[in-house]
């Protein structure tokens, strides 16, 4: 089951945020969700080459900030931030006139961000690296960087094979059903030749790892105390013999 559930909506409220944060009534909330839609498109689509992680929607009465996480700033501000304005102008047009602020955030490890990481790989497959080559090196990039656990599964017509299939490589722990493991979830579609190919990464980050989901050694004790009484009472009666 736990390959079946998106892992950031799984945890939602214990360990992630919302992507969107608005509040509205049940008859503006259709426009909105549509238009963050909208939104997202349009910046992925505008900064293709500036590896956009993801895009925070946050609305006010009659405002928009727009929070772009990127591993390349400079791409994304552009020359004397002329991408920016260009940028504001357009989202503040989609959006019917409403005041557009743009935060630009900073990935300083990209390799330990799942969607990155994806897109990654889809792009070695794009430019016809072989699949499990690219899997291997980006799994063992990542757990140069510190990852606790790292799992890539793509799936399509894998090197230009007749039939599709899926295939995955996984390296240390990835607990999908653990609550307190905050597991980073991306997911990329590579659009090579002979089909489209997608890219699902699920990444375990070194500095989101709590107290508790590392199990210390003197939890494991209280098996042993049981087996250590077991074993007291199956000697007794030897000794009373």
């Amino acid at each position: 089951m736990g390959q079946k559930v998106n892992p950031i909506g799984y945890r939602l409220a214990v360990s992630r945020d919302w992507r969107s944060r608005w509040y509205a009534s049940p008859q503006d909330f259709p426009t909105f969700l549509h238009g963050d839609i909208q939104i997202r498109s349009y910046v992925k689509d505008k900064l293709r080459q500036a590896a956009v992680a993801r895009v925070g929607i946050e609305r006010a009465w009659n405002s928009i900030r727009v929070t772009i996480f990127t591993a390349r700033p400079g791409v994304v501000i552009g020359r004397k931030g002329s991408e920016i304005e260009r940028m504001t102008e357009d989202i503040g047009r989609m959006s019917g006139g409403k005041s557009v602020k743009i935060d630009i955030q900073e990935i300083k490890t990209p390799e330990l961000d799942a969607q990155l990481v994806a897109e990654n790989v889809a792009l070695q497959l794009e430019r016809r690296i072989s699949f499990r080559r690219a899997m291997k090196k980006t799994i063992q990039s990542s757990m140069d960087f510190g990852a606790i656990g790292v799992k890539i599964r793509c799936a399509g017509r894998l090197g230009g094979a007749e039939i599709s299939r899926a295939e995955s490589f996984r390296e240390g722990k990835i607990p999908l059903h653990t609550l307190r493991a905050p597991i980073d979830y991306g997911f990329f579609e590579a659009h090579t030749v002979y089909g489209i190919i997608g890219v699902k990464v699920w990444l375990w980050k070194p500095a989101e790892v709590p107290q508790a989901a590392r199990p210390e050694r003197g939890e494991r004790g209280e098996r042993g105390d049981r087996g250590d009484r077991g074993e007291r009472h199956s000697h007794a009666p030897q000794a009373a013999h």
